[in-house]
């Protein structure tokens, strides 16, 4: 059964280049609700805990100093179907395979540098969110 609620982080490049607020705007548009939000950045030990799944893959270290490169907005956000309606505006993790007008498609850099992430399941939404999020900082 899906929630509503689901979590996304815009990443370093796309904060760095300053897109936060129009990707703020084009999330708000396509009707979701931002119940909380936060500037702050990862130290390379955060985003190790962070993204933990992928400590085997050869990507990881990688990863974990992209994400720790500079600041991010992490968010939680609510709507009906929240995780597959927000993963169909955010578009394909290659940019150059992202549909037209989607967070991607516009923003991204390139597959590594893709702009923004977001939950890929109901459950995994929920332990990302509480990852930056305390209960009461959720509004």
């Amino acid at each position: 059964m899906s929630t509503n609620k689901t979590f996304t982080m815009i990443k370093p490049d796309a904060v760095l280049d300053g897109n936060s607020g129009s990707i703020i705007k084009m999330i708000e548009a396509a009707g979701f609700r931002v119940v909380a939000l936060k500037k702050t950045k990862l130290t390379p030990e955060r985003a190790g805990e962070f993204y933990a799944v992928h400590k085997e893959r050869p990507f990881y270290n990688d990863l974990c100093a992209y994400m720790s490169s500079g600041p991010i907005v992490p968010m939680i956000l609510e709507k009906e179907n929240a995780v597959a309606d927000f993963r169909t505006l955010i578009g394909a993790t290659n940019p150059a395979n992202a549909d037209e007008g989607t967070i991607r498609k516009l923003f991204a850099k390139s597959i590594e540098a893709n702009a923004i992430h977001g939950s890929d399941s109901d459950e995994n939404a929920q332990i990302e969110g509480n990852f930056f999020f305390a209960h009461t900082e959720q509004f």
